[in-house]
C-alpha cells in the first residue's frame, strides 16, 4: 500500500474511541488504543510538506511509522473496552513494536478455610470470593517450603482426609483431632500458624533446633532439607523485616528501564507487612508496560483495594474502572504521598533495578541472536503427531519455559486428528492452536517437527492471522532413506525463514532443539498408544459382536471415530455397511 492510501486511510478515521493497528504489508507492527482515534493517530504523523514520521516521536516510534503502509481499526463503544481489546490482541498476536508481558502464569497463595472444624493450610491458585477463607501471598517463590515449615512447626491437621491417628500423632506434629475432641488447643495453635504466615521469620529459631536435633542424630538427609527450608524462608523476601505498624494491606509497583529492557517489581503488603516480591524483566518496546502488569497480576488473584505508584499514569482511572468491577469493591491506584509509601517505592525501584542488571539466560539470548528472533523466545511451543498405519492419529503440543528452564506440563496439548498425511495433520493441528489463542496465549516460538514444507505451512497460518509469532522447523537426518534418531550424534537440520542450518552434533543451539523434539516426539507417542488402545478396545466390542474388520474400517473412514458409529442411525449405517451389521449396532452399542 502506498503512503497515499495510508494517508486516507488517516482522514477517515472516526473521533470515536476505539484501537488501531500498523501493518507492513501483512505483518503487524503495533496495536494501540485511543480515547479518539483521529486525533491519536494523526499525532503520529506529519503532514507537510508530504506525510512522514512525526519528528517529536520516540526513535522506535519513527522507525515504526516508516514501516507502516496500512492501517486497521475497530471502533469500541468506550476508551475501557479499547484498553481491554489492545490488552488482548497484544497477548494474541505479538506486535512487532508492542511491549509484551508474558501474563500465562499465575501465583500461587497460601490458604486457611476457617469454615472448617479443624482448618488446615494449602497452596491454591484459585481465589475464592469467601470471607471466611484467609489468603496469604502472592509467593513469587518459597510457597511450597513456607507450607511445609508451618507443618514442621505447628501440630496442625497434617492430612485432609483422616479417620484415625496417625504416625504425625506419634511424632508430636499433629493433635489427632480426627480421635480427639482438642478445639480449644488447637484454636491457639491456628492463630499462632497464622501469626506466622505474616512473620515468616519467627519460625527461623524453631526450625534451626529442629534442623541440629536431626545432625546430631545424624539424620543428615532431613537435616539438610530443613537447612533448604530455612534458606527459602531468609530468601523469600530480602526486605521481609519492613513494618509499617499498621494493620494495612496494599500493593506497590515500580517500573525502570534502559535501552534494552523494562524491569518491575511488585511488593505486596499484608498487614502491614511485606509478604511478597515479584519481579518481571521484558524487552523495551513501546507502550504502556504498567497495564500489562496489572492486567497480568489481577488476571486472577486477590486485588487490595489501593495500589500505589510513583508517578501519573495517563491510563490510570481506566485501570481502576476496570479492577473495580474486576474486584467487585473499589479499587484505586494512587500516586505515593505519605513518606511510607515513598519509602516502599524505592524499595521496589531497588529492587527493579537489581533485576534489570541482573545476568541473563544465555541460551535464551543466544536463540535470538543467532536466528535472528522477532520475540525474545521466553516460551516455546513444540508440534508432533503420531499414527500408526493410519489409526489412532494423534497431535501433541508441549510448552517449554525458557527464562525459567522447564517444561510447562499443564499447557500441554493433545489434539485427535482426522486427516490422512503428515501436512494435513499438522495444519489441522495448527489451526486449532490458532483458535485457541484466547484460552492460552500465544507463545513467542513455534518449533515444528518437519522440514521446509511445514516451516512454510506455520508461517501461512500465522501470516493469516495477522500473529507475530517466530517458527523453526526441524527434520531429523536420514540415513538409508530412514530418519535417525540419536542424542548428541543427530546431524538434524534446522529451517528459519529461508535458510536451512546443519550444525555441528555438540551445538548447544541444536541440541537444545533437539530436546524439546524430543520431549514432544515422547508426548505424542505416548498420547497415539493411549488412542490406540482405547480404538483397540472400541474396535473389540464390535468384533464381539460378529462385525468383520472390513466393515468396522468401512465405518471409520465414513464416520471418522467410534462415537460418531455408534451415535449413527439404522439407515445410515446399513447403507454404508449392511442391514445385519446395522442390527447388531442398534440392539447391542445403543
Amino acid at each position: 500500500m502506498q503512503k497515499s492510501n495510508l494517508l486516507d486511510k488517516i482522514n477517515s478515521l472516526p473521533n470515536e474511541s476505539g484501537v488501531y493497528r500498523y501493518y507492513h504489508n501483512n505483518t503487524l507492527l503495533y496495536v494501540g488504543k485511543a480515547k479518539n482515534l483521529k486525533k491519536r493517530v494523526r499525532s503520529y504523523f506529519s503532514f507537510t510538506p508530504s506525510l512522514r514520521a512525526n519528528p517529536k516521536n520516540s526513535p522506535r516510534i519513527i522507525k515504526l511509522i516508516e514501516e507502516a503502509n496500512n492501517l486497521e481499526y475497530t471502533q469500541t463503544s468506550s476508551e475501557l473496552d479499547a484498553l481491554i481489546l489492545e490488552n488482548s490482541l497484544i497477548k494474541q498476536m505479538h506486535p512487532k513494536y508492542n511491549i509484551l508481558l508474558r501474563d500465562d502464569k499465575t501465583y500461587p497463595y497460601i490458604c486457611c478455610d476457617l469454615k472448617e472444624d479443624y482448618p488446615r493450610f494449602e497452596i491454591t491458585r484459585k481465589v475464592k470470593k469467601d470471607s471466611l477463607t484467609k489468603y496469604y501471598g502472592p509467593y513469587a517463590s518459597g510457597a511450597k517450603d513456607l507450607l511445609e515449615a508451618l507443618y514442621l512447626c505447628y501440630p496442625l491437621r497434617q492430612m485432609k482426609s483422616c479417620k484415625k491417628r496417625c504416625i504425625f500423632y506419634d511424632m508430636s506434629r499433629c493433635l489427632a483431632p480426627c480421635e480427639f475432641n482438642v478445639k480449644l488447643e488447637y484454636e491457639n495453635i491456628l492463630k499462632q500458624a497464622l501469626q506466622a504466615l505474616k512473620n515468616p521469620k519467627q519460625m527461623l529459631k524453631t526450625l534451626n533446633e529442629k534442623m541440629f536435633k536431626y545432625a546430631e542424630n545424624e539424620n543428615y538427609e532431613e537435616a539438610a532439607k530443613i537447612r533448604d527450608m530455612i534458606n527459602h524462608i531468609k530468601n523469600l523476601n530480602q526486605e521481609i523485616e519492613v513494618d509499617l505498624a499498621k494493620d494495612v494491606s496494599f500493593d506497590v509497583f515500580a517500573v525502570v528501564s534502559d535501552n534494552e529492557f523494562l524491569s518491575s517489581t511488585r511488593l505486596v503488603i499484608n498487614h502491614g507487612k511485606v509478604v511478597s516480591v515479584i519481579n518481571e524483566k521484558i524487552i523495551n518496546k513501546e507502550g504502556d508496560f504498567l497495564s500489562q502488569l496489572l492486567f497480568a497480576n489481577y488476571k486472577e488473584g486477590i486485588i487490595p483495594n489501593n495500589i500505589y505508584i510513583k508517578e501519573e499514569n495517563e491510563n490510570k482511572e481506566l485501570l481502576s474502572e476496570y479492577l473495580s468491577k474486576l474486584a467487585n469493591h473499589k479499587v484505586s491506584i494512587k500516586i505515593a504521598k505519605t513518606n511510607e509509601v515513598k519509602k516502599l517505592i524505592e524499595l521496589a525501584e531497588n529492587n527493579a533495578l537489581i533485576n534489570l542488571k541482573k545476568q541473563e539466560n544465555n541460551l535464551l539470548f543466544k536463540l535470538k541472536s543467532f536466528f535472528n528472533l522477532t520475540n525474545m523466545p521466553y516460551v516455546i511451543e513444540v508440534f508432533d503427531n503420531s499414527h500408526f498405519q493410519g489409526e489412532a492419529i494423534v497431535g501433541a503440543m508441549i510448552n517449554y519455559n525458557l527464562s525459567s528452564n522447564e517444561f510447562n506440563k499443564q499447557n500441554y496439548r493433545r489434539y485427535n486428528l482426522t486427516s490422512s498425511n503428515d501436512y494435513e495433520q499438522m495444519q489441522e493441528m495448527l489451526i486449532r492452536r490458532i483458535n485457541s489463542f484466547s484460552e492460552l496465549a500465544s507463545p513467542d516460538l513455534w518449533i515444528i517437527d518437519g522440514g521446509k514444507a511445514l516451516l512454510d505451512l506455520a508461517n501461512e497460518l500465522l501470516a493469516q492471522n495477522e500473529i507475530n509469532v517466530d517458527v523453526i522447523a526441524i527434520s531429523k537426518e536420514k540415513l538409508n532413506h530412514l530418519a535417525h534418531r540419536a542424542k548428541g550424534a543427530a546431524r538434524d537440520k534446522l529451517y528459519f525463514k529461508d535458510k536451512v542450518y546443519e550444525l555441528k552434533t555438540n551445538d548447544e543451539v541444536l541440541q537444545f532443539i533437539q530436546k524439546l523434539r524430543d520431549e514432544a516426539h515422547r508426548f505424542a507417542i505416548t498420547t497415539h498408544q493411549n488412542a490406540k488402545r482405547k480404538n483397540d478396545l472400541k474396535a473389540s466390542k464390535l468384533e464381539q459382536l460378529g462385525i468383520s474388520k472390513a466393515n468396522i474400517i468401512k465405518l471409520l473412514k465414513y464416520y471418522e471415530n467410534y462415537e460418531n458409529i455408534y451415535k449413527a442411525d439404522f439407515d445410515e449405517i446399513a447403507k454404508v455397511t449392511n442391514k445385519n451389521v446395522a442390527s447388531k449396532i442398534s440392539k447391542n452399542i445403543k
